[in-house]
């Protein structure tokens, strides 16, 4: 739904794409804009939405002019291959939109190729300042849309039943691999006491299974490798000294004991110094910190290295405007976990989450896929040519 809505806001891109017109600047000059595409751009995208994030991002480059290099993950080959015969059996024109496989070496061919002007990158943190970094020496337009460890203010005053679903919900939803995920509860004062036993009956009730399966709440890890993955995080943050209230490493499917399984991991007084706290596990685990006041938990929030999507859990408006204005990062929640914004606004990061000036989707992806023109003409009248001036037109 949110990839079709980007699509939706793509289709009517020609009123966005229109310039402005301002007559009589000076005697007999008129100014205006225009709006062009750059040419050839790419995009680098990633494993866990992969119809959704490319999405997000081709419609609005195809539609402002421009062909489309798309490198996706390799781990879902079906996704992308189906999205290409798509276009292709909608009549779209050979060449416009094209699909390139590869690891390493595809994603190097595409920051150093002279010919792309702009590439929008999704995906890990090394990864993507590799590509920004690289991309931009090489004078192309880069957006690189990186990794996350989102935050949820909770206040003593909130529905603490409705923020145990959010924070189950938005913790463990997709097995946690998502960049939006909320992998940490801030609990302000007492709140901790009484949330975790309300995320606790929940989590108890979850069913992890084959996501083709009727009933399932939570579909297995992507890989071998990135379970063993999570699994060393969990391992790491019980000997940082996190409290392990659930333990999800010894969870195994019966009828699938060779699947990549794993169940829902739940930490309790994880605290700022911990690598647990400072980095994306990407995975099923979720950690309440305890915070003493409104302005600590705040502070935790702006002070993190990465800056995706946060939220505050309250029935204090003041308090939830003050969230609004003073928190530092771009996609904020209240009473929502998930606050991804709808395909026709735009999607971004700040700090280690996203390099570049434009976020991706909406007025921003628009301003990224185009170039901007600014055009100054003056049509002289016949026989009117006037004196030669040496200084910038003007009134006269």
């Amino acid at each position: 739904m949110r990839g079709l809505e980007t699509v939706e806001f793509a289709c009517g891109l020609p009123v966005h794409l229109a310039g402005l017109n301002t007559p009589n600047v000076a005697t007999k000059v008129d100014a205006f804009t225009l709006r062009g595409p750059l040419g050839v751009t790419a995009a680098i995208t990633p494993f866990n939405f992969p119809v959704m994030v490319p999405m997000w991002i081709y419609p609005i480059a195809m539609a402002c002019g421009n062909t489309m290099v798309w490198k996706p993950s390799s781990h879902t080959p079906g996704a992308s291959q189906l999205q290409a015969e798509l276009w292709k059996e909608a009549g779209l024109p050979d060449g416009v939109f094209n699909v390139v496989y590869g690891g390493r070496e595809a994603v190097t061919a595409i920051v150093e190729h002279p010919d792309i002007k702009a590439i929008q990158f999704v995906g890990s943190t090394p990864v993507g300042r590799y590509v920004y970094e690289g991309g931009i020496k090489a004078g192309k337009r880069v957006g690189a849309y990186t990794a996350a460890k989102n935050a949820m203010i909770v206040l003593p005053d909130a529905d603490m039943e409705l923020t145990a679903d959010a924070a189950v919900a938005a913790g463990f939803g997709s097995a946690g691999e998502r960049c939006m995920a909320q992998s940490l509860v801030i609990a302000v004062g007492d709140t901790a006491e009484r949330l975790r036993p309300l995320m606790e009956e929940r989590i108890a009730k979850l069913k992890v299974g084959p996501g083709t399966e009727p009933g399932m709440d939570m579909g297995p890890i992507y890989s071998a490798e990135h379970r063993e993955s999570v699994i060393s995080w969990i391992d790491k943050g019980v000997a940082e000294g996190a409290e392990l209230v659930v333990d999800g490493r010894s969870f195994h499917h019966a009828d699938n004991p060779d699947g990549f399984f794993l169940g829902v991991t739940l930490f309790d007084h994880v605290t700022p110094e911990m690598e647990t706290y400072q980095e994306e596990i990407f995975g099923p685990v979720l950690g309440i910190v305890r915070a003493k006041t409104f302005d600590e938990a705040l502070g935790l929030i702006n002070a993190h290295k990465y800056a995706n999507g946060t939220a505050i859990f309250t029935t204090d408006g003041g308090a939830a405007r003050r969230f609004k204005l003073e928190v530092d990062v771009p996609m904020v929640g209240v009473n929502v976990p998930i606050p991804v914004p709808a395909g026709y606004l735009s999607f971004g990061g700040a700090r280690d989450s996203s390099f570049g000036d434009l976020a991706m989707r909406g007025e921003d992806g628009i301003r990224f896929f185009t170039q901007q023109k600014m055009v100054t003409e003056r049509w002289p009248e016949p026989g009117r040519r006037g004196a030669l001036s040496l200084v910038f037109p003007g009134n006269s």
